[in-house]
């Protein structure tokens, strides 16, 4: 176990952990040159493409330093604050970790929030400066900003290039000497049981070994994969015994008994290891489980009938988003739940429920944790399992107080109650640190203002360098909140943010009727003082994209208990006398009775066909 070193890198986004992982794995010799490629830990498609880590991604590399060699064991862990529940399992299976900060934009919001948990969890720290060959790197001022966050001297802060390797060796060597081994849950013995005397070097490292090869194997599942061939992986951390292919084990929370098919860690594929797992590796197991629900993240792997404690496991995510997930055609809504079931796999923070609506039919009403997830999970749901999908405008969670006295719950726009019985509304607020350069904090505050924060306090943070610490409501903040944030401030500013108690609202319901029907997906919860805006924005928008039909169609949109905003959409023409040349006018008159008549006809059976890309539209900002 004395050889084996535990860490991740924790960074805000685009801050270089990706391109230092492939370094990690050039140096050691993990991967061949000639089989390495940009973002190797980063596998699924949409990752490549958006540039962007959305998994933690373990793997195992061997690095020989005087004569001794190491297993180093990386977690590679996303940036985005969207998937914060994906790093703090990976810290929790750790016990160091690098602070990766791009020396070209310096300390970000992220940054802070990902260093937080990491101490909480009592990690060893590294920090080191990425992208150190780029021409707009500022080298020392950043290693001032990172020294003063720390507390440490400045010498101190590591530097690197992901891009051309400088640096990398040098880390390499800080993680060997700085982070400490894994250590034993069940301790070794530190005296001779027979004596009393204290035991040399040679008996410690006996104990430990000994102690691993007895004790049952008892391991903490901080991810899972699945497969159509060998059911549920688990991915876990082990921390006591040592796990075989064969061994028959156990789920500590749902008592699911199973045997271990196959064992092995990540290099970075999957590679089995015919000694198996010992206290201190992290790798897989496959359980051959393929009901889901049994197995789940934070719960213990541990040898079955040891009746061992089962590990610390993680807390439950909070949902910040919600939003409706229909099928376009309901023929497809059992997929839709099996695809939701096994992306529920890979995916711990997505929660769903089923629900039905009257004009989009059955479909899953889906918890995540923002935005950027949103989009993530119904692009995997588009591609993996070949879905066309109607997805409703997000929203969070609401308290609503009736004027009956009774409190309800709000998870969806369409179940907020009409304008009149309500009587009170309470939603969610959030705590926010936004950090940009002092420059633009000015221009930065009427954006504070229009999305309704109150700001608590300015700090300067380092030269040049602001924090501000604000108060706002979570529904202003997924308005369109960090677009904009980033806009306003040319690209510098960056944000994270944490959920607060629940405060006094005042927004409605605003609905958009289409030929008169209300269509339940682009509802959506807004401000009160906003409301003729936003319904003017929302029916000019649909005015726009919507195809025209073979009748004419009312769009309008209803809030606070009134039509706000109204537009008819004229419909598909079509000149039925086209092909006639002349003769008297009562022929083309009679055509244009008869089409008329036809055109009445359909309208009384009339239905709006909405395509799925509208409802992508609606949804996205302008």
């Amino acid at each position: 176990m004395n050889n084996i070193r535990n860490f991740s890198i924790i960074a805000h986004i685009d801050h270089g952990k990706s391109t230092l992982a492939d370094r990690f794995l050039e140096v050691t010799g993990t991967i061949e040159k000639r089989k390495m490629r940009d973002q190797v830990l980063d596998s699924m498609d949409l990752e490549r493409e958006r540039g962007i880590t959305i998994k933690m991604q373990p793997v195992r590399m061997r690095y020989s330093k005087e004569g001794k060699e190491y297993m180093l064991h990386l977690i590679d862990t996303p940036g985005h604050i969207d998937f914060s529940y994906e790093v703090s399992r990976a810290l929790t299976a750790v016990e160091g970790a690098i602070l990766l900060v791009d020396a070209t934009q310096g300390v970000q919001a992220q940054t802070l929030t990902t260093l937080r948990t990491a101490r909480e969890l009592g990690l060893v720290i590294i920090p080191a400066l990425s992208k150190i060959d780029s021409p707009l790197a500022d080298v020392e001022n950043v290693r001032e900003q990172v020294a003063l966050l720390l507390d440490i001297d400045p010498d101190s802060v590591l530097t690197c290039s992901g891009k051309t390797g400088e640096g990398v060796p040098e880390l390499l060597d800080a993680i060997i000497a700085q982070v400490p081994p894994p250590k034993l849950v069940t301790e070794p013995l530190q005296k001779d049981p027979s004596s009393g005397a204290p035991l040399t070097a040679k008996d410690l490292s006996a104990s430990a070994s000994s102690i691993s090869m007895v004790t049952p194997p008892r391991g903490l599942v901080f991810d899972f994969q699945y497969s159509d061939h060998q059911g549920v992986i688990v991915y876990l951390r082990m921390f006591d015994g040592q796990l075989k292919k064969g061994d028959v084990l156990e789920f500590a929370a749902t008592g699911r008994k199973f045997t271990a098919l196959e064992v092995g860690t990540f290099s970075p594929k999957p590679l089995v290891l015919p000694e198996g797992l010992t206290a201190g590796s992290i790798g897989y197991v496959v359980t051959g489980i393929k009901e889901p629900g049994l197995a789940r993240v934070g719960d213990t792997v541990r040898q079955n009938g040891s009746k061992a404690t089962p590990l610390s496991g993680y807390g439950e995510p909070k949902a910040v988003v919600w939003a409706s997930v229909y099928p376009e055609s309901q023929d497809d809504f059992v997929a839709l739940r099996q695809a939701l079931s096994r992306l529920r796999l890979s995916d711990s923070s997505l929660s769903f429920e089923e629900e039905s609506s009257g004009i989009l039919g059955r479909g899953f009403r889906c918890g995540l944790l923002g935005m950027l997830h949103l989009e993530i999970v119904t692009e995997r749901l588009r591609r993996e399992a070949n879905l066309s999908l109607v997805v409703t405008t997000p929203t969070i969670t609401y308290e609503v107080e009736t004027r009956d006295g009774k409190r309800h719950t709000i998870y969806s726009p369409p179940q907020f109650p009409e304008y009149g019985d309500i009587a009170q509304v309470w939603e969610p607020f959030v705590s926010a640190e936004i950090i940009l350069p002092a420059e633009y904090v000015g221009g930065v505050m009427p954006l504070l203002y229009e999305h309704e924060a109150n700001v608590e306090s300015t700090e300067t943070f380092s030269e040049a360098r602001v924090i501000v610490k604000v108060v706002m409501p979570l529904r202003e903040l997924m308005r369109n909140f960090f677009d904009k944030l980033k806009s306003v401030s040319s690209g510098y500013a960056s944000i994270s943010y944490e959920l607060r108690e629940l405060r006094l609202a005042d927004v409605a319901r605003l609905d958009i009727y289409v030929a008169d029907d209300i269509v339940p997906a682009f509802s959506r919860i807004i401000a009160k003082h906003r409301a003729d805006e936003e319904a003017i924005a929302a029916v000019e928008k649909l005015y726009k994209i919507l195809p025209r039909q073979q009748f004419s169609t009312k769009i309008q949109g209803r809030a606070l208990g009134r039509i706000i905003s109204s537009r008819t959409l004229s419909a598909l023409s079509k000149d039925v006398t086209q092909h006639m040349y002349g003769g008297d006018i009562t022929r083309k008159m009679k055509l244009r009775e008869k089409q008329k008549k036809g055109k009445k006809k359909a309208l009384e059976n009339a239905k709006v066909n909405i395509p799925e890309d509208v409802f992508l539209k609606m949804i996205k900002s302008d």
